[in-house]
């Protein structure tokens, strides 16, 4: 059990904010399936902005599971305080900031893990908005900006000095993106550092990697991002992992197929089917992935225009597996 100011969090295993990713039908998809806490796409703090269709969907936690949790970018902490405010008079139960992507477009603006390079200023924001509300207020960063630049202790220890309550770590650099080693040697100093929760974040894939993970760096609680893509179910079976030490069961192909259908219908529900329809060609991709035969059913389903049609195309698809809709 982790615990975020007034809040228990009951698993060890927490859906990272990914842009574009983690919307709301996302969120409670992974929620159903076993993750104990997770956070939502990343809103910016200009909230001159949030008039835009793109982020009333972001803003939009109506029916969620509690504790919701909402990430905020920025770089300016009068404005992050701000955004924070009005987040919390929204709905948000616990307020967490980015300065962990690495994406051009968000570091080119002074914000995500371009923040990182400046520690005056990171001290500035965290205790900006940690005034501002009266909420927890949690932390997402990376080792640093380059190899050169592994500041995440330092990071870790403002963060904890100002006030914030788990410090989630993804164990690479701005500079690695996404690329070669996750540095969970580094991820265990930033852990021995602090007495805050941590999370680890970085290429976990399996129920065993989490484990050998949390051992390594004594962290609190793993966080998945991209080994959740297509594959929601990672959150019960590491957290049945983590609580038995026994492997549960791959999903069969009819339970692949029942998640997938509800997954596509909360999509179409959420956004409105000429939009739902769009956002679901991407993650049917992801679930697909794995299955050798699907690239072509994949180009298919790509020109497919409405609701009906994704559905009765998902189980013509499994289907011809041999599991009847």
């Amino acid at each position: 059990m982790v615990q975020i100011g007034p809040y228990t969090i009951d698993s060890q295993v927490i859906l990272a904010p990914m842009a574009g990713v983690t919307d709301q039908p996302f969120r409670r998809l992974c929620r159903r399936l076993g993750a104990g806490l997770v956070v939502s796409e990343m809103v910016t703090a200009d909230t001159r902005l949030w008039n835009s269709r793109k982020s009333s969907f972001r803003l939009n936690h109506s029916g969620e599971a509690e504790p919701r949790s909402v990430q905020i970018a920025g770089g300016d902490p009068a404005m992050l305080a701000n955004a924070a405010r009005m987040n919390v008079e929204r709905g948000a139960q616990i307020i967490d900031i980015n300065m962990g992507c690495p994406a051009k477009k968000v570091c080119n603006k002074a914000a995500g893990s371009a923040l990182l390079k400046d520690e005056a200023l990171v001290a500035e924001i965290l205790q900006a908005v940690v005034a501002a509300v009266d909420v927890p207020v949690t932390l997402k960063i990376r080792t640093g900006w380059d190899t050169e630049h592994r500041n995440g202790v330092t990071v870790a220890r403002i963060a904890e000095d100002a006030g914030i309550q788990a410090l989630a770590v993804h164990g690479r650099t701005r500079a690695c993106g996404y690329k070669g080693e996750v540095e969970y040697d580094t991820i265990a100093r930033i852990k021995e550092s602090i007495r805050i929760p941590v999370f680890a974040n970085g290429n976990i894939t399996s129920p065993q990697q989490a484990r050998s993970v949390l051992e390594r760096t004594s962290a609190d609680a793993v966080m998945i991002g991209r080994g959740a893509q297509g594959r929601p179910w990672i959150f019960r079976e590491i957290d049945h992992y983590l609580r038995t030490g026994t492997l549960l069961a791959e999903p069969s192909l009819e339970e692949i197929r029942e998640i997938l259908q509800h997954h596509l219908n909360a999509l179409h529900q959420f956004y409105g089917e000429h939009m739902g329809v769009r956002i679901a060609r991407k993650h049917v991709g992801w679930y697909l992935q794995a299955h050798s035969q699907s690239s072509s059913f994949r180009k298919l389903f790509n020109q497919l225009e409405s609701a009906a049609e994704q559905t009765a195309a998902i189980d013509a698809y499994f289907a011809t597996l041999g599991v009847a809709a």
